[in-house]
This record gives structure tokens, C-alpha cells and sequence, in this order.
């Protein structure tokens, strides 16, 4: 098996209830090993916790408990610095990410300034942008010159050209057209190959999860209910809310039936039914 990457060991996230509500618990003691090179696919409807714990992942944002390491060694206060230079997000809204203000050569520099001289960052920025297929003449543009494939080719190059280990890429290709988002998921499984990436691919739409991703982790209400290979998953899930979210999948011949949703219980055992596939009983 592959080196551990990242390890989350039981994290908890609250927040403070408003009006005299009670806390809100977004993630509540979930642990999760991400190993070197794989995509790990993150799924769960709305509210369930997947943009925070790509959060608390990255080292955005602190969880009220539990323990992070990457690369073996535990995330703390003074080096967290150093290790967020391994690390990089690639945002939902390639519309929203990038500064109407500065090319995309700048744009792609941008994450340098403070590791390396111009020159050297100017170099880099123009090989990333080449490595997502955007040339010379493209870095010189501002983003009102780009489609919004192009734009999340930018965020993407962007995301590789401090050569990190690690990206989270939270809902990466859901602002796309549909002709564009294969396109993108194409090109980020190529850069995992020739660039040794390692992805939390985080995601609403499940065929994409299916086709990027190794193993999949679900999550509900802050909870994670079932992990394993993704065949394993969409072959044959365990966890009731697992099997609810793919039979929401429409497919020819498969009827689209409003069904009231049933009580899921969550369960509170971790088991191994097979290897590497867990679910919560």
C-alpha cells in the first residue's frame, strides 16, 4: 500500500448555536487516511460537511477537536506554514477565483512571491500554464479574454506551479458546461500522473467521482458513513444513505420516482466488510 499522505484522526468542527440554538456540529469525529497518488472521492448532498473538511484538510480552518498529519508529521501552529506550501485548492467558480485585474501569467504567479525571485516564478508560471495547455500569448490575457474551461485551466495551473503533493479540488468542474467537464477531469488525471498528485476530488455529481476516483468516502450530516474502493461503493453499498444517494442517479430505462425519504440511522460501529471497505452499522 501507498505511504499515508494526510491522516484526519477524529475531527470534530462546531459552531456556536445563534439565538440560543443549540452548537451546529459540521463534522463530528470523523477519521480519514488519504495515501500518496490517489484521488479520493468525497461525496454527500448539501450540509453534510464536505466543503469544511477539504477546510480543515488544507489547514483553513481549525477543527474544535482531533489531530491532523501530513507526510507523517502532525499539523501544529508552527509549522503549518511549511506544510500549506504542499497543499492546494482548486475553487468551484472559475469566474469568482480569479482577479479581473491581472493576466493570467499573474494570476499564475501570483502563489510564488514568497518562495521564489521573479524570474524564477516567471518561469514556472509559464510552464504551469503550458502544462494545462494555455500558451505564452494566453498569460499575457485577462480572464474576460476565457472561456470558463480556460479559466479553470488558470485556477488549475495556479494550483500546480508550487509543485504541491496535495490538492483538495472542491466541486472543480460543477460551474463548467457539461462538453467542457470531461475536458478538465481528463486533463487533472493526466497532471496526477506526470506530476504525482495526490486529490481529495470533492464532488455532488457521482458519475464524475466514479471516473476520477480510487476510493470514495460519504458523508452525512458530518458523519462518515461508508469508505472503500470506488467499484465497491457503486457496486455494492452498504450504508443506507450510500444506497439513497445512487439510486438518485437517473440512468436510461430507470424511472425518476419521488420517494419520501426514509430515517436513516447513522450507526455508531466502524467495520471492515471487506478489504478496505468500511461502513458505519
Amino acid at each position: 500500500m501507498a505511504n499515508e499522505l494526510l491522516k484526519l484522526a477524529n475531527i470534530t468542527v462546531q459552531y456556536p448555536g445563534r439565538h440560543g440554538k443549540p452548537e451546529l456540529v459540521a463534522l463530528d469525529d470523523v477519521s480519514l487516511t488519504i495515501y500518496e497518488g490517489e484521488t479520493l472521492g468525497l461525496v454527500g448532498e448539501s450540509g453534510s460537511g464536505k466543503t469544511t473538511l477539504g477546510q480543515v484538510a488544507l489547514s483553513l480552518l481549525q477543527p474544535t477537536s482531533g489531530e491532523i498529519a501530513f507526510a507523517g508529521q502532525p499539523i501544529t501552529k508552527h509549522n503549518r506554514r511549511t506544510v500549506m506550501d504542499d497543499m492546494q485548492l482548486i475553487f468551484q467558480d472559475p469566474y469568482e477565483s480569479l482577479n479581473p485585474k491581472h493576466t493570467a501569467l499573474e494570476l499564475v504567479r501570483e502563489p510564488l512571491r514568497r518562495r521564489f525571485d521573479l524570474s524564477t516564478a516567471t518561469e514556472m508560471a509559464t510552464q504551469a500554464l503550458a502544462a494545462v495547455g494555455l500558451t505564452p500569448a494566453d498569460g499575457e490575457k485577462y480572464p474576460v479574454a476565457f472561456s470558463g474551461g480556460q479559466r479553470q485551466r488558470i485556477g488549475i495551473a495556479r494550483a500546480i506551479v508550487g509543485q504541491p503533493k496535495f490538492i483538495v479540488a472542491d466541486e472543480p468542474i460543477s460551474a463548467l458546461d457539461v462538453s467542457i467537464q470531461a475536458q478538465v477531469l481528463s486533463l487533472m488525471m493526466a497532471l496526477r500522473e506526470q506530476r504525482a498528485l495526490t486529490y481529495l476530488f470533492i464532488s455532488h455529481d457521482l458519475s464524475k467521482v466514479q471516473a476520477i476516483s480510487d476510493r470514495v468516502a460519504v458523508l452525512y450530516f458530518g458523519h462518515l458513513v461508508e469508505l472503500g474502493p470506488t467499484a465497491a461503493i457503486f457496486e455494492n453499498p452498504l450504508h443506507p444513505y450510500t444506497q439513497e444517494l445512487l439510486a438518485a442517479i437517473p440512468s436510461i430505462g430507470k424511472p425518476l420516482i419521488a420517494q419520501q425519504r426514509q430515517t436513516i440511522t447513522v450507526g455508531t460501529t466502524w467495520v471492515e466488510v471487506t478489504p478496505g471497505h468500511f461502513v458505519r452499522q
